[in-house]
């Protein structure tokens, strides 16, 4: 059994006191709507390990073809230099010997140096699951833990089920852990698997537990309760030294204690080293490019990382937050790689405002005449339909529009038709005619596309890339409507969102009509104009 008193080791330069073990690619992956790739289980293993986790659960060696490739190949391909690679399995099938079941032996084959073996700790699991006796049960975990630390790796057992078997027998459920721990086991997880744990029981248990056994304690929460996070901290307070979590949350049902709360209050609130030096101002740009790989949203409202994290709406925050950004931020930003955001909306004060223009670049100098202007404007807009919280360059161009006194547009609409045809052998298509001014030239241009809205966007660059060929570089990514709340049915009041990029960033437009289509060109008209002012090109209308 290694000693759980050694200090910071060599090579992740984080104690071994105190374990951050992440089961993302095991746990996690079981979330409904991820299915991860050998490639994509790799790239995520790498950012894990770029973030310091100490230990990275692989999978199931032998389980599957894809994790006994996934073992195979990270031997191969990463040279991980904070975590250790974890292979994920099972205690040995009841009248087996460890050394001769097929399971047990693609643990060992898979070079992992540290194992995990999940055992059963509720005596009804153990007869209606394993169907076996409770006796049989503690050979399985006894002799399985005891051969694998004899071929020389680290074993860590999760005891499933174990809150719920040690309330309907306690006495086994205790059994089960100290058997673990006197066969060598470095670690024993107590799993809440059906995630029906509140704090203060998971807090109570792990004391309990920690007294009659002497083990070292780990915990695994699931989020049922919405409680993971904070039953996984419970367990710490409570003397647990290893925390299992998963990147984002993911996870079976509503998931996994999340992996990045975790870690920051450890870190910030807990003032606990367990990562390496510098790594936790990278935990927002890990979190999003673990989003990306499993092809889910990030979350806008996580705790630290989501981009709402740090997002002020009103105006009385942002009053205090003018004077004092910690009056109202319960850390830095810059802690966790994430910044403070002012959103503009009809619950805006003047302070909103002010700080929002300095966040777009735009010194208001605390003109109060001109501060209320704006304000009066977001407001008059809002009620009319419009949002600007999503759509900050629509904001920043009616900012600068009020700071300068004047619109400074590119071209001059004369007018624009959107035409959708329904053709009797069942083909559609879709026409859009522009007619505009531009540096004192009529310009018409008819281009056809997708849809309406395409079709705009095309002839509006049809018309105007020849006078403005920055507009080559712009690409539109992605397009949202909403039918506003109201009960005039297709009359309805809508308001269309569009997000557009260059080779250098991303912004949002809004437009709001009767139409979709006059909002979508209003949605368009601003996405050119703050683009071509992002180029750093004057107007020539």
């Amino acid at each position: 059994m290694t000693d759980a008193t050694d200090g910071p080791d060599e090579r992740t330069h984080v104690d071994d006191r105190f374990h951050v073990f992440d089961t993302t690619l095991r746990d996690g992956a079981q979330r409904e709507g991820i299915s991860l790739t050998v490639a994509d289980k790799l790239t995520i293993a790498r950012h894990l390990d770029d973030f310091g986790v100490g230990f990275i659960e692989g999978g199931w060696p032998g389980a599957n073809p894809r994790d006994t490739e996934f073992f195979q190949r990270a031997r191969e391909e990463i040279g991980f230099r904070h975590a250790q690679l974890v292979a994920f399995g099972a205690t040995r099938k009841a009248g087996v010997r460890a050394e001769d079941d097929p399971q047990v032996a693609a643990l060992l084959d898979s070079g992992a140096p540290v194992i995990t073996l999940v055992a059963k700790s509720h005596d009804r699991h153990v007869e209606l699951a394993l169907r076996t006796t409770l006796d049989e049960n503690l050979a399985m975990v006894r002799d399985t833990v005891a051969y694998l630390c004899g071929h020389g790796r680290r074993v860590f057992v999760d005891c499933e089920h174990f809150f719920d078997g040690h309330r309907a027998n306690p006495d086994y459920a205790l059994e089960v852990v100290r058997t673990a721990y006197e066969a060598g086991a470095d670690v024993v997880v107590l799993c809440d698997t059906n995630g029906g744990m509140l704090p203060a029981q998971v807090g109570a248990t792990v004391r309990e537990v920690i007294e009659a056994t002497g083990a070292r304690l780990g915990i695994h929460a699931q989020d049922d309760t919405g409680c993971a996070v904070a039953n996984t901290l419970a367990a710490v307070d409570a003397g647990a030294t290893h925390v299992q979590c998963t990147a984002n949350g993911y996870g079976e049902r509503v998931g996994n204690a999340n992996l990045f709360p975790v870690v920051a209050a450890l870190e910030i609130k807990y003032d606990r080293r367990v990562l390496p030096h510098g790594a936790l101002a990278e935990m927002t740009r890990i979190s999003h490019a673990i989003a990306e790989v499993v092809n889910l949203t990030p979350s806008t409202h996580q705790p630290y990382v989501g981009v709402s994290a740090f997002a002020h709406k009103a105006g009385l925050h942002a009053s205090a937050i003018k004077v004092d950004p910690d009056l109202y931020q319960h850390i830095d930003p810059e802690r966790v790689g994430n910044t403070m955001r002012m959103l503009v909306s009809d619950m805006a004060g003047r302070a909103s405002i002010e700080l929002k223009g300095k966040e777009l670049g735009v010194d208001l100098g605390g003109d109060r005449e001109l501060i209320g202007r704006v304000v009066g404007r977001v407001k008059e807009r809002e009620l009319a339909g419009y949002t600007y919280e999503a759509a900050d360059a629509s904001f920043e161009l009616l900012l600068r529009e009020e700071a300068e006194g004047r619109a400074r547009r590119y071209y001059r609409i004369e007018s624009w038709r959107a035409i959708a045809e329904d053709r009797p052998d069942g083909t559609h298509a879709n026409e859009a005619t522009v007619k505009l001014w531009a540096k004192g030239e009529r310009i018409v241009a008819t281009a056809e596309g997708n849809g309406p809205v395409d079709a705009l966007d095309r002839a509006l660059r049809v018309a105007l890339e020849r006078i403005y060929p920055q507009l080559a570089a712009l690409k539109l990514t992605d397009y949202k409507v909403r039918i506003l709340e109201g009960s005039r049915g297709t009359g309805s009041i809508t308001r269309v969102l569009v997000s557009t990029s260059d080779e250098s960033g991303e912004w949002s437009t809004v437009g709001v009509a009767e139409n979709v289509i006059a909002a979508s060109w209003q949605a368009l008209d601003d996405a050119y104009a703050y683009g071509l002012r992002r180029a750093g090109v004057e107007p020539r209308e």
